[in-house]
């Protein structure tokens, strides 16, 4: 008889709701990388761990208005959110 392979356990995610901050910290920085094409934030602990991320993409904007000034401001918007609750 063939053996069994090794059992596969997939990690569940744990759904946040959107009225519970993923989590705060006292300082922090942001990156921006912005492009002509797309716009990437990253919000990162003192430590330089990410905390929290987003993208003009992610945001929902497609095609040329990813790069333009509002997606970057909404794709700011959506990064920070969860970090100041």
């Amino acid at each position: 008889m063939a053996k069994h392979g090794p059992r596969i356990v997939y990690r569940q995610c744990r759904i946040r709701s959107h009225k519970t901050p993923a989590c705060k910290i006292p300082k922090g920085f942001i990156h921006v990388q912005a492009g002509f094409h797309d716009t990437i934030v990253t919000v990162t602990d003192v430590g330089g761990r990410v905390v929290s991320w987003a993208s003009a993409s992610t945001c929902g904007f497609m095609g040329a208005k990813r790069g333009t000034p509002f997606a970057a401001q909404s794709a700011t918007r959506s990064a920070i959110h969860p970090v100041i609750g």
